[in-house]
């Protein structure tokens, strides 16, 4: 029963459902007027290249037998669904978040994409860092950001990322999925791009 609590934790949580929770966290927490039909347009491509050409992708890799799960259990399986999802994010900052349209979220998908990278580069050095750490930890920092730069309490949602993030790290180990310096370092991944680039959008 723990363990099956505990996958479910993985699942609904997975790292390709993060960069459209930051979007959703961002417009519904900005002060500034954005016209709904604009709202509903980003979410809408966000959606298409964060979560349904990703799982397309997927199922086109394991039919030609280049990944097993979607959890990427292997370094080797990492390596072409990681490039390929840094192709996306590089799509997403050219034609979904400018800067000069949506700072706030241009900067979010950077980090995003220096996370993917380094992620990438450590797959190749034969080290499986958390996937799911990087993703959660980068939302609890853009959180953070968005609390301080809109100068809002939203306590409540940090709190509950904070939560999440214990919940998944303790599902990781409990399952024998991470080590613990792989969430250490899924964690630092996730955590320091999203922090260094606040100082351009504060």
């Amino acid at each position: 029963m723990i363990d099956q609590i505990l996958r479910a934790i993985s699942f609904i949580f997975h790292p390709m459902l993060m960069p459209l929770l930051g979007v959703v966290l961002y417009f519904s927490k900005t002060p500034r007027f954005i016209p709904n039909a604009i709202v509903e347009a980003k979410l809408f491509s966000t959606s298409i290249l964060t979560i349904i050409l990703p799982i397309l992708l997927f199922y086109l890799l394991k039919s030609i037998k280049k990944v097993k799960t979607i959890y990427l259990e292997t370094t080797h399986e990492r390596i072409l669904p990681l490039f390929l999802n840094c192709i996306i994010i590089i799509l997403i900052l050219s034609r979904i978040f400018t800067i000069e349209e949506i700072p706030e979220l241009y900067f979010f998908f950077i980090g995003i994409l220096i996370s993917n990278i380094s992620c990438l580069i450590l797959a190749f050095l034969k080290f499986k860092s958390s996937i799911h750490m990087i993703a959660i930890s980068g939302i609890f920092m853009f959180s953070l950001g968005l609390s301080v730069h809109f100068k809002i309490n939203i306590n409540g949602i940090i709190a509950l990322v904070s939560v999440v993030m214990g919940a998944i790290a303790t599902s990781k180990l409990h399952l024998k999925v991470h080590t613990p310096i792989e969430l250490f370092a899924g964690l630092m991944i996730g955590l320091l791009p999203q922090l260094l680039l606040i100082k351009y959008w504060l």
